[in-house]
């Protein structure tokens, strides 16, 4: 689908909307008049395409924060961002009533799997955004307390910084957003046989087929939360 702007019509232009549409009502129209009132009027589609469409223009994030990063993503809700512009801004308490998890921070070894029993438990189809270098990169927490998100879950968008500006989650969200609704110039990772934040070669796709090496527990698992 591609939204053009125009130039605003004269009076005159939309006199003559209104008496096409009269004509049509009335049957009046016949031919290349009847053809081109419909072309100009009619948007066909897939049904991919539509669904796509109506995912990505209203989504449910989770409210659920971890840390710092945590405060710039209940921004995004103000007025000076306003989410709400984009269909986003219905956070659901529930994880059941959820299909976006937005991992605002940092994630400890001993959470892992919390946050994945989380993800676990939402609508499918599901989404995840890594908010932050802590949950995409470990950040400046760099010991064996603290995991990146995509080593225990999938990740759809990382956003940088320590910790990002509401924009800057506004922005990543944008992007999730066209990479639902079927954007051709995002599909890097499958292109390009990226697994996880790596990029490989299709030689050496087998040397990260392996279970990820790091303690968390498995999803279902009950010990340790």
């Amino acid at each position: 689908m591609e939204i053009v702007k125009r130039e605003k019509a004269a009076p005159d232009e939309f006199r003559l909307q209104q008496l096409r549409a009269r004509d049509l009502l009335r049957g009046d129209l016949e031919g290349e008049d009847l053809e081109d009132y419909v072309q100009q009027r009619v948007i066909t589609t897939t049904l991919d395409k539509a669904v796509s469409w109506a995912r990505g223009n209203a989504m449910f994030p989770a409210t659920f924060g971890l840390a710092c990063c945590a405060i710039e993503m209940m921004s995004i809700v103000a007025a000076r961002v306003d989410v709400a512009r984009f269909g986003f801004e219905a956070f659901r308490a529930s994880p059941r009533q959820a299909d976006l998890l937005i991992l605002s921070g940092r994630v400890s070894i001993k959470m892992a799997p919390v946050v994945r029993r989380i993800y676990d438990q939402m609508l499918e189809p599901k989404w995840a955004i890594a908010m932050g270098a802590c949950s995409s990169s470990m950040g400046v927490f760099n010991n064996y307390a603290i995991v990146p998100a995509d080593k225990f879950m999938p990740v759809d968008v990382h956003v940088p910084g320590c910790p990002p500006r509401p924009e800057a989650l506004m922005h990543g969200i944008l992007k999730l957003r066209s990479m639902i609704q079927q954007d051709p110039s995002l599909g890097w990772r499958t292109r390009y046989g990226a697994q996880e934040t790596v990029e490989v070669l299709p030689e050496d796709v087998t040397r990260f087929e392996q279970e990820p090496a790091v303690n968390v527990f498995q999803p279902g698992d009950t010990a340790g939360a």
